[in-house]
Formats: C-alpha cells, sequence, structure tokens
C-alpha cells in the first residue's frame, strides 16, 4: 500500500482547520499581527510551509513524526498553533511521552489506533479509534499512540502552542544518565536490570 487514496480530502481539510477550534493556546501573546524575524523579506512565501509536500505520498518502515512548529515553519511564532503528521506502520507506536507546553488535539484519516493518557491521579484512560475520529490529550501528561493492527494508520494532530516541546518518558528516563541506583530503588528492581534496560537506548 503505497498511497492514501481512500482518504478523502474532506477529511484531511478538516484536520488542518481543527487548530483554529483549540483554545489552550499557552503561549504568550504578541503585540503584533505576527511575528518575523529579522531581515526576512515578507511576502507570501513567509506565511507558506511547503515542508509537508510528499508526506502522505507513501508509508514509513517505521513511526515517522513530521512536524510543522515555529523551529521548521517561523510564521508560526507567537500564532499559539503548530501542526503533526503521524504515520505509524503496522505494529508500531508512539511512545509514552508529554508535551509541556500545550494539548494535543489528534484526528485518525487513515487505519485505526489505539490511545491513551494518564492524569494526575495516575488514572488511564483508553481509546479505540477509527477514521474521522479526535481524541485530545491533555496539556502536559503521560500519553501514547498504539497501531496493533496489520495495516497502516496516518493521524494529524495540532497544539495550541508554536512549540509545543516533546519529551520521550522511555528516553527521559533511561537515556539521559540517571543513576543507575535511584533507577532500581524507583523501579524496585537491580541495577543489573536497569543497564540492560538502558543498553536499548541510544542518548537522546
Amino acid at each position: 500500500m503505497n498511497s492514501l487514496k481512500p482518504v478523502s480530502l474532506s477529511l484531511f481539510l478538516l484536520a488542518l482547520v481543527s487548530a483554529v477550534n483549540m483554545v489552550l493556546a499557552s503561549d504568550p501573546d504578541i503585540l503584533s499581527d505576527f511575528v518575523a524575524p529579522f531581515n526576512t523579506t515578507l511576502d507570501g512565501k513567509f506565511f507558506a510551509y511547503t515542508g509537508m509536500r510528499g508526506v502522505l505520498s507513501k508509508f514509513p518502515q517505521n513511526f515517522t513524526l513530521t512536524k510543522a512548529t515555529m523551529n521548521e515553519f517561523p510564521a508560526l511564532n507567537g500564532q499559539s498553533v503548530s501542526y503533526a503528521v503521524l504515520q505509524y506502520p503496522a505494529g508500531d507506536l508512539n511512545p509514552p511521552h508529554t508535551h509541556p507546553r500545550a494539548a494535543e488535539l489528534l484526528f485518525l484519516v487513515y487505519g485505526s489506533l489505539e490511545v491513551g493518557f494518564v492524569d494526575t491521579k495516575n488514572v488511564l484512560y483508553t481509546q479505540k479509534l477509527q477514521v474521522g475520529d479526535m481524541f485530545i490529550f491533555p496539556k502536559g501528561l503521560v500519553h501514547y499512540q498504539s497501531n496493533p493492527t496489520k495495516e497502516p494508520a496516518v493521524a494529524i494532530s495540532s497544539f495550541g502552542s508554536a512549540n509545543a516541546g516533546t519529551v520521550s518518558v522511555p528516553l527521559a528516563v533511561f537515556s539521559t544518565g540517571i543513576d543507575d541506583g535511584i533507577l532500581a530503588k524507583a523501579f524496585k528492581t537491580d541495577a543489573y536490570t536497569i543497564q540492560k534496560i538502558k543498553s536499548g537506548f541510544g542518548k537522546p
């Protein structure tokens, strides 16, 4: 399967305008219409982003996230919005992570997903999504998406920040140099087990 022909244009457009309704923006208000880098030529090209061209033309072999934040698309600076296209091969997942500066509104445009998040009371909320479904991941909470099926899946996420940030839970815990003894006590295991887990991760 090499294309997204089954995905209708109307569903894709709905995903692209979904951020308009997000009211959870955490970016500071700006005192101008927009923010442009110094010595930037201002014309229509500044407000257009072409980095998503071809993203939906084929399915990758591994989970792939293609972002449009203020880092990739400077015109988003001060606009309290950003996007990401998430592509999940069969059986793959987006591991537990958080976005410290924004909520995430996910719209499934192809395939199916199992998603979930954990609140501050350690309650897990899960849901199975089908094409056309949306799911909100509240700001700052640990969440994940999984594709347990034999078919690929594609989702588009909008964020209430031009730079929502991402903290990967596995990488933050096991690849940042936290002492083995501390992790062993935290996970109620031994240092050898922690070292075995760490060996599967590179540096972030």
